[in-house]
Parts: structure tokens; C-alpha cells; sequence
């Protein structure tokens, strides 16, 4: 029997992992992807963008989509026939292997948005259990263990901080940057450095940034960003088992007792331990549960609130761009642009909180980044002309030259609240099954029209910059569709039992060993990316674990 069972190896167990069995304590995690490793990564464009190489065929695991529209109408959607995806990394590190590693603390505001903003009509927005004040210390413990580089810079929004200055200095950046930050003066806006969870030099056993400006969607091959797998499973004691699909977890009234999972090969396998940490993901994490009813929990275990699998969140908000011209440039702001892999490293938080209609809302975090160097999709853009008809051939050749070679575009992510509601939420399909003949997730989509309304807001800023910078064709598209990278909540955490799933240290109120500390604990996701509150959280509930299991 082990002390801790963890399944999942991303950025919700990996902390538990390495803390639990540096401190002497028999680990083993369980994880449902094979074990990669730097010498096994590169930037491979059609492994990523054509055959999905780090996640699940749609066709052998798939989940059921349903969508409500402002109307109240549903549409359901079979994954597989729509080829719509909600799975990430699955390997060892999980999806922190393809993040881009924008890293943002959460605000002190966004751990009471119900006492700072009010109710909003139709969601269900609460405190959590937990301030800021309590976070902080692992927020800095992520900043050294993880590795953040960047600059802190003072501006309205900057949160509390014990350390004045990141571990890391800030990535090399490219010239554009300054067009920004001039743009930004100009508008009276506030330009601040984006903290980058990858390193810049040599250090804590891992290389440093080789700037390929292929993060987001690929793992990293020097081993400079920070995921889970890199910075944290590769140090620790812990028995990480591969390709171990676990399908069910036994319990009694009080306790999970073992954990059953399938290998490569089909073949079912059992594991005791004393505690168990779930750590799948949200919308996995949630089906695991529903799927492990037993006559002690007859709607799912932890679930005799009819809780689980409730107040989904994603990341609400959407995109938009503009194009720079040769054209309009200078030869020198020409090189300037076509700079090759340095960082634009720029985001705007001025508006997290602002005043509209007499009112005070809460607001978000815009990015700006530019566009993906995967030529696949860069390309695949050109194949139509300005009618709508397909060129191909020699024009087509001439055109994607042209386009890559003469201009580029600067886009940006509106990250804001998605607000929990009673119609975004994670069930099962007992009548549909994947290919280890477990029943589906079926993934309840809703997203309240406020979220529309900061976005929109925010969105409109962000073109603001662009226009000031010069940028032609520039747009925008906020929208309701969710980002399957950014989703959190589903077994929220909270002081009262009958409307949260865990305590504010993620244990189940109902099973007295099952924590859960993947994104699934967020009763609201804040207006940035989440992983470093996963990783700093699961820091935190390690803390906890090894107080109670010294005392034990």
C-alpha cells in the first residue's frame, strides 16, 4: 500500500508529488499519457497541428458536447463528428508541457468577487475560502521551485508581493515592443512586462531558452519551461506509472480505497493507498467521480450534494490582430519587425477593474503576442484571395511568400471572467462509451452574456493600441466558445458542505482521504491564466498533507 496515490501528473499533482515523496512518503501517480523527455520533443508541425500527437484520437475517446444558446435552445454535439476537441497534453507534465507560460498571480479582489461586485443575476459567483494573503507565500514558492523570469513593474493593478523582484530576468524581446510601449505612453495606457514561467539561462537543472517562438501547443526541448514534468517529476521520488487509464475508485462510506486503472494493453490493475489525490483535469476529474457511484454514493462518489461536475468555468474573452506593412515601415523598423524568435512580452491590466454605466465591474488581463511561427496555419490562411475563391498553384506560392516575407501580425488574448452558472456543468452519457468502455463526459456549455460585455470592453482597448502602433486590417472576435486549454471548477471548494464539493484545504467534504487539486477546486477563475494558481494552490494543499500525515 502506498501513502499517496495522485492521478493525474500535471500542474495540480506534480507539486503534491515532488513534496510528498521528497519528505520520505511512498508516492506512485498514475497517468493516462506516455513518459516524454526532452531528447523526444521537437517542432514538428504536423505532429502538432495535423495529428494531434500529444493528445487522445477523437475516435477512441471523445466526449458529448451540449451547447445552450441565449434563447435557452440546445445543440448536441457528438466530438467526433465535429472534431471538437477538449483534450490537451496527455503525457507525463500534462498540458504545462504546451503551455506558453504566461504566468499571472490572481488579484485580492478575484478571491471575493461576490463581496467586491455583487451578485450577477443568473451565476453563481461566490467568495472563496481562502484570501490572497494566504496564496501568496506559494505563489513565490512557484516563482523559485517552477522558474518565473520577468520584470516586476508597478501599475494600478499590481498585486501584494513578499519579493520585489522575479528569480529570473526577463527573456530577450523583440524591437516591436517599444512601438508598444511608445503606442501605450502615447494613450496614456499602461505597458507592463508579461512573467514568463521559462528560463532564460542555465538553471535549476534545466536549459535555457533556445527561443524557437514555439511555446504555446509544442513541449519544450531544452527543458526551459516550466512544466510539471520538467521542473518538478524529474527531481522527486515519487513511481509514476504510464499509460494507466484510470476508470474507477472504490470507496466505502468514509474512505477511497483503492483506485482501479487499465494499461497499454487493456489489463485492469488495482491500487491502495491511504490518500488519494485527483488531478485529471476538471472535466476529467468530474466524470471519474460521476463514473464511480456506489450504493454509499448513488449520483457518484463525493456527489450526495449533487455538486460534482457543477459551475464549470473556462476562460472567457477571445482575440483580435492587426497587420504591419513593409510598406509603412522604415528599412529599419522592417528588421525591427521580422525579428525572429524573441518575446513580445507586453499585456495590459489597466482595466481589471473599471466603472461603466455608473457601475463597477471587474475586468481582465489583455496580452499581446504575435502570431504562431507554425507555417501550416500561417499558410493555410492565404489559400483563399479577396473574393473568397482558392488560389493555388504559382499565385499561390507567390502570395504566402509575400505575406511572410513583407508583413506580420501582432494579436492579442482578452482573458476575463467566464461566470459559473447552473448551466455550464460536467455529466456523463451511460449510453455512450470510449474505447476502454467507460461512459463519455458530456460537456454542458453556457456562457453568461456578461462575460460578452467585459470582453467586448476590453477587446476594444486592445485595437486601440494597434491602432496608435500603425497596424492595418485589425479585428476582433469575442465570443462564447470555450478554450479547452483554460478550464477550471467542477468540484468547487468552500466552507459549506451542500453547495461545494471540498474544503478549503481540497478534501472532499464526504470521503475524509480524497483531495482533489487540479483546476476543479476554482469556484471562479479570476481574469488571467491559471496555472500558476494550480501549481501555487497544490503547493499549498502539499503543505497541508504533510502536517496531517506527520501527525498520522
Amino acid at each position: 500500500m502506498y501513502d499517496v496515490c495522485i492521478v493525474g501528473s500535471g500542474a495540480g499533482g506534480a507539486p503534491v508529488a515532488y513534496e510528498l515523496s521528497n519528505a520520505g512518503f511512498s508516492v506512485v501517480v498514475l497517468e493516462k499519457g506516455k513518459y516524454y523527455k526532452e531528447e523526444d520533443f521537437s517542432k514538428d508541425e504536423l505532429a502538432i497541428s495535423r495529428r494531434d500527437m500529444y493528445s487522445p484520437k477523437l475516435e477512441d475517446e471523445y466526449h458529448i458536447i451540449k451547447e445552450r444558446t441565449q434563447d435557452g435552445s440546445i445543440e448536441v454535439y457528438d466530438g467526433r463528428e465535429y472534431s471538437w476537441s477538449f483534450w490537451n497534453g496527455s503525457m507525463v507534465g500534462g498540458s504545462s508541457n504546451l503551455m506558453s507560460g504566461y504566468f499571472y498571480r490572481l488579484k485580492p479582489n478575484d478571491f471575493r468577487l461576490k463581496s467586491t461586485y455583487g451578485e450577477i443575476k443568473g451565476a453563481n459567483v461566490v467568495d472563496w475560502p481562502i484570501s490572497y494573503e494566504e496564496l501568496e507565500p506559494f505563489y513565490t514558492k512557484v516563482e523559485d521551485v517552477i522558474g518565473v523570469s520577468g520584470e516586476v513593474k508597478a501599475h494600478s493593478f499590481l498585486e501584494p508581493r513578499s519579493t520585489s523582484k522575479f528569480p529570473y530576468t526577463a527573456l530577450q524581446e523583440n524591437g516591436v515592443t517599444k512601438w508598444f510601449d511608445k503606442a501605450c505612453n502615447e494613450l496614456k495606457f499602461e505597458s507592463i512586462p508579461i512573467p514568463r514561467a521559462i528560463l532564460p539561462i542555465d538553471a535549476l537543472k534545466r536549459g535555457a531558452c533556445s527561443y524557437s517562438n514555439f511555446c504555446g501547443s509544442y513541449p519544450c526541448a531544452t527543458g526551459a519551461k516550466g512544466s510539471s514534468r520538467a521542473a518538478l517529476l524529474q527531481k522527486c521520488k515519487a513511481k509514476i506509472i504510464t499509460e494507466a487509464f484510470v476508470y474507477q475508485l472504490i470507496s466505502d462510506k468514509s474512505k477511497i480505497t483503492q483506485v482501479k486503472y487499465f494499461d497499454s494493453s487493456g489489463k485492469s490493475h488495482t491500487i491502495k493507498a491511504k490518500i488519494f489525490i485527483l488531478a485529471a483535469q476538471p472535466i476529467e476529474t468530474s466524470r471519474l467521480l460521476l463514473n464511480s457511484k456506489n450504493s454509499f454514493f448513488p449520483n457518484g462518489l463525493a456527489n450526495n450534494n449533487n455538486q460534482v461536475g457543477k459551475n464549470l468555468i473556462f476562460s472567457a474573452g477571445g482575440t483580435g490582430k492587426g497587420r504591419f506593412y513593409f510598406e509603412n515601415l522604415s528599412k529599419n523598423e522592417q528588421e525591427t519587425l521580422m525579428q525572429r524568435g524573441l518575446f513580445f512580452n507586453r499585456s495590459l491590466q489597466q482595466w481589471y477593474e473599471f466603472e461603466a454605466e455608473g457601475k463597477k465591474y471587474k475586468g481582465g488581463t489583455i496580452d499581446f503576442l504575435f502570431e504562431h511561427s507554425n507555417i501550416i496555419s500561417r499558410a493555410m490562411r492565404e489559400i483563399y484571395d479577396d473574393k473568397g475563391n482558392i488560389t493555388w498553384g504559382r499565385d499561390l506560392e507567390r502570395k504566402i511568400k509575400k505575406t511572410l516575407t513583407t508583413s506580420r501580425v501582432l494579436t492579442f488574448e482578452v482573458f476575463n471572467d467566464w461566470l459559473p452558472t447552473n448551466e455550464c456543468f460536467v455529466s456523463v452519457d451511460e449510453s455512450k462509451k470510449d474505447k476502454y468502455g467507460v461512459n463519455v463526459g458530456v460537456i454542458n456549455l453556457y456562457g453568461h452574456p456578461h462575460d460578452l460585455k467585459v470582453g467586448e470592453f476590453l477587446a476594444k482597448k486592445a485595437t486601440e493600441v494597434l491602432e496608435k502602433m500603425g497596424a492595418k486590417e485589425i479585428s476582433m472576435s469575442i465570443s462564447s466558445s470555450p478554450p479547452p486549454n483554460l478550464v477550471a471548477g467542477g468540484c468547487r471548494f468552500g466552507e459549506n458542505p451542500k453547495t461545494s464539493v471540498l474544503d478549503k484545504n481540497c478534501k472532499s467534504h464526504e470521503l475524509e482521504n480524497l483531495y482533489i487539486t487540479d483546476a476543479s477546486f476554482m469556484p471562479t477563475g479570476g481574469s488571467v491564466p491559471y496555472t500558476w494558481t494550480i501549481y501555487a494552490n497544490s503547493f499549498r494543499v502539499a503543505k497541508h498533507l504533510l502536517g496531517v500525515m506527520m501527525e498520522a
